[in-house]
């Protein structure tokens, strides 16, 4: 059997965070952050140059009026009347106290009309401008103002104020633009990043395809042939991750190469053992032949007889084993069998009869179908692999060990199970329970001592039908499970 990867890519569950993503999340964290400090500092400083700017055109204006608003004062006007005699900008803000001792204050509003503040308003500045700190005042129903002011004596004073409304309204929409540039600017970071991570990561991708593709393919058994590799866009050995991709390609030239090695000399061992059973086959009828024959002397000696018996005996034994080598050496050559309609049922019925003539001191049990179940297949080699378990059954398993067989269809399959409540197979061994020359007894004896090649000819002979041989066991309670493809009702054959 010869099994080669599939060209088409393996489909994975991705990890939410991956390396790509990491990577993404990390440049994007780190340039919001440098962003977000570019950011304050800006504000900062256009803020900063701003109120520098608003103080010193505050103090300009407060020197253009100290030169003019002292007849005014003097002459007892209101500070509305000031500022409608001397117009100022949208925004400005005129607080005076007079000889007589009353306070007035008004500013001028956005349509250049003079608005007189009330009591309230008017304590509200007082109340900054007596305070200790930046002279700066929120006055309800009017604005942030910046005052600076200047006395003429102790009984006449005036304050100028400017609005700070510009101020804030420039450094909002600074941040605005700021916050509205950035968040463009991280998506196409993002965007960009993404696009660069991917196609940089892309040769590494390749690698993990084609290492996964490997690594699903039987490579334990039958030629395999490995023709995935890692494309040749993909591994530049230029690149830090072209080069790992190189290093799989020849990794994976030296495994094929290991493993078409390991074929030829599957090959050729099977080759030799299957010459070398069918050669042995003769000299062992010879001396099983010549043996018979010498036992019949009636002249013989004790000692001579006995002999005789021990090599008859070994020589049946090897012959056994000759006999299973050959079957097994053609099986794997996809020889031995022939096929033509099986009846499991009856198979079942007859194996389990001869295995109660055989172990009589344990406990046989049928569990059968009404109906046959019917398989395409060699009924001399399927009746070998029940008479097999069964007799494994029966030696592996003290006396009085209930053996069960039962047959059944399981949609387009047939199943045979022996089922025995025996002590079970040591785990250590389950895993090899199959091999050639494994026993799940290791020693020698007579009774248990066989060649290791039962459950190895079972497995061979289901999987050349098609099917397949498993095991499950625990201590109490050991299933064989032999499925076979079921034949049609309507052609058996």
């Amino acid at each position: 059997m010869t099994t080669t990867a599939a060209a088409e890519p393996v489909r994975r569950t991705r990890h939410p965070w991956t390396l790509q993503r990491r990577l993404i999340v990390t440049v994007i964290s780190i340039v919001s952050m440098i962003l977000v400090l570019v950011a304050v500092a800006m504000s900062t400083i256009l803020g900063s140059v701003l109120e520098q700017s608003l103080n010193s055109q505050l103090s300009a204006t407060v020197e253009r009026t100290a030169t003019r608003i002292f007849p005014s004062l003097n002459a007892g006007r209101t500070a509305a009347q000031i500022l409608e005699e001397q117009p100022q900008p949208a925004g400005s803000l005129l607080v005076v106290q007079t000889i007589s001792g009353g306070i007035t204050a008004a500013v001028t509003d956005d349509d250049f009309d003079v608005v007189e503040l009330d009591e309230d308003q008017i304590t509200q500045i007082v109340d900054a401008v007596g305070a200790e700190g930046p002279l700066v005042v929120s006055i309800e129903g009017v604005g942030t103002y910046r005052l600076e002011g200047r006395s003429f004596g102790p009984s006449s004073a005036f304050v100028v104020g400017l609005s700070r409304s510009d101020v804030s309204q420039t450094i909002g929409q600074t941040l605005t633009t700021i916050a509205l540039l950035t968040l463009g600017g991280l998506l196409l970071l993002g965007v960009g990043t993404a696009w660069s991570i991917r196609a940089g990561l892309a040769p590494l991708r390749a690698v993990a395809d084609t290492a996964e593709r490997v690594a699903k393919l039987p490579l334990d058994q039958g030629q395999v042939t490995i023709a995935d590799r890692v494309p040749a866009s993909e591994a530049d050995p230029r690149t830090e991750v072209g080069r790992v991709g190189e290093a799989l390609n020849e990794l994976l030239d030296h495994v094929s190469t290991s493993l078409a090695v390991r074929q030829r000399n599957e090959e050729r061992m099977r080759a030799f053992v299957a010459d070398a059973s069918h050669e042995l086959r003769t000299p062992l009828a010879s001396i099983r032949g010549y043996s018979e024959l010498s036992l019949r002397d009636p002249t013989l000696s004790e000692t001579t007889h006995s002999s005789l018996d021990r090599i008859q005996a070994q020589s049946l034994r090897m012959t056994t084993l000759v006999e299973d080598l050959l079957l097994l050496a053609r099986l794997d050559e996809g020889q031995e069998l022939v096929y033509g309609s099986v009846d499991l049922t009856r198979l079942a019925i007859d194996a389990v009869g001869d295995a109660q003539a055989a172990g009589r001191d344990h406990v046989w049990e049928l569990d059968l179908d009404e109906d046959p179940v019917v398989v395409a297949g060699d009924a001399g080699r399927l009746n070998q692999v029940v008479g097999n378990l069964l007799a494994n059954a029966r030696v592996h398993t003290p006396a009085g060990t209930t053996v069960s067989v039962s047959v059944e269809r399981s949609g387009e399959s047939a199943v045979v199970r022996v089922h025995d409540n025996g002590p079970g197979i040591d785990p250590a061994l389950s895993d090899e329970l199959f091999e050639r020359f494994s026993r799940a007894d290791r020693s020698r004896a007579r009774k248990t001592g066989g060649t290791g090649l039962g459950l190895s000819i079972a497995r061979a002979i289901a999987q050349a039908h098609g099917g397949t041989l498993t095991v499950q066991s625990t201590p109490g309670d050991t299933t064989f499970e032999l499925t076979l493809p079921a034949a049609r009702p309507a052609d058996p054959q």
